[in-house]
């Protein structure tokens, strides 16, 4: 597909299209609007008079690849698109893969048939790199192919993972390190023990950043990348996450655990480009400090 542009001049889009890619035939033009093919400053937009102004960016997108901001079925919304991965913000509420009890209203599910464009026989799929908890909200990186996955996962601790939780009261101090093992044996609920042969190591940096009257904002960055680690930690520190009812919270006003992940950061797996997302504190969240 053709570069991306910079407008020099105001122009109704269509017209500026014409112009800035002469050598492509109008009606090829016209169908890259139609289809949605056309970004400006990475919105998507279809309407041949749409007003540009100089300094705008005009970005002729590949078939199928979304821009960023593009919601897609389930409420997700697709933060970056290639050839070889997808970048999501998680609403709560949704499973990142199927379970017993749910196989249709999942993340790799709705994704799936992103990639394939609606075509349910289409042979297109995503790769799971990792997961967030149904409840968990914000970031997550799918890979859209093997070879992209398994770069991801090889260099998994190497990414830079960061979480925003409100917590019940708050932490000993205003920024430190939980640092513990944990049990993961049981698939209902992870403990903390004495290190041992059915115990990983779990590191997590805090720092708080808001308080209120009988919560707290802390933002998280994973040291270590164990099942439930934020979770089980800040209920050992005495300031469970706002409703987490399975780690000891009392409360539960929004009706999920207040938890979002909110940064990411990784080397991309083909060009080994570094990529930085951030994604802000939801405002149900925000709401409870």
């Amino acid at each position: 597909m053709p570069p991306a542009r910079t407008v020099s001049e105001s122009s109704p889009l269509l017209a500026y299209l014409f112009a800035a890619w002469p050598e492509t035939k109008k009606k090829q033009v016209r169908t890259w609007l139609k289809l949605g093919s056309v970004a400006v400053n990475g919105r998507v937009i279809t309407q041949f008079d749409h007003p540009l102004k100089p300094g705008d960016q005009v970005l002729i997108r590949a078939k199928g690849l979304a821009a960023p901001e593009t919601k897609v079925a389930g409420g997700i919304r697709i933060r970056h698109e290639d050839a070889d991965i997808i970048v999501i913000d998680k609403p709560p509420g949704l499973l990142s893969i199927a379970s017993p009890s749910e196989t249709e209203r999942t993340v790799y599910s709705f994704l799936t048939d992103h990639v394939r464009l609606g075509n349910k026989r289409g042979r297109e799929r995503v790769w799971v790199v990792h997961r967030l908890d149904r409840e968990t909200s914000g970031l997550m990186v799918f890979a859209k192919s093997e070879q992209a996955k398994r770069a991801l996962q090889d260099h998994w601790d190497a990414v830079e993972k960061k979480y925003l939780a409100v917590v019940e009261g708050r932490p000993p101090q205003d920024a430190g390190l939980l640092d513990s093992h944990l049990d993961e044996s049981n698939p209902l609920k992870v403990y903390s023990a004495p290190e041992g042969p059915e115990t990983r190591h779990a590191l997590t940096r805090y720092r708080v950043t808001k308080k209120g009257k009988t919560t707290s904002l802390v933002e998280l960055t994973l040291e270590t990348g164990r099942r439930h680690q934020i979770r089980v930690q800040l209920a050992d520190a005495r300031c469970p996450i706002v409703g987490d009812k399975k780690y000891g919270a009392e409360t539960n006003p929004i009706r999920r655990v207040a938890l979002h992940a909110s940064g990411l950061r990784f080397l991309h797996p083909t060009t080994r480009e570094t990529m930085r997302f951030d994604s802000p504190l939801p405002g149900d969240l925000g709401r409870l400090v």
